[in-house]
């Protein structure tokens, strides 16, 4: 019964009936938000895995700077409704376009200085 499945059960039904027309894309918003912490890492790995078996292109949305680092690609960075960059992880780790996304990877891209 639908009622008796645990979070991360009810995640991987509500993907598998997802996936299960073979779609081209698959839009995700939050899928781990109300996960907790240790199901929502094991999560993360099994979703990579079952996308790049499948093949299908994937857009997640989530407010989780780790996750988007970990498990995506590309990744566009939006501030109020605004695209600030679009590039790999390591493109946005590397070369942050401006403080906003710099903040995005964290405080260790961030230098106090007086010009």
């Amino acid at each position: 019964k639908p009622h008796q499945l645990s979070g991360g059960q009810q995640q991987r039904v509500a993907l598998a009936r997802s996936l299960a027309k073979r779609p081209k894309l698959l839009l995700l918003d939050e899928p781990m938000g109300a996960l907790d912490k240790k199901l929502r890492a094991q999560m993360q790995l099994e979703l990579v895995n079952i996308i790049e078996t499948s093949g299908v292109t994937c857009v997640m949305v989530t407010h989780d700077q780790e996750e988007a680092m970990s498990m995506a690609t590309r990744i566009a960075l939006m501030d109020q409704g605004w695209i600030q960059q679009v590039g790999t992880p390591d493109e946005i780790y590397e070369q942050p376009a401006n403080r906003f996304a710099a903040d995005f990877i964290g405080s260790v891209n961030l230098i106090d200085a007086v010009i």
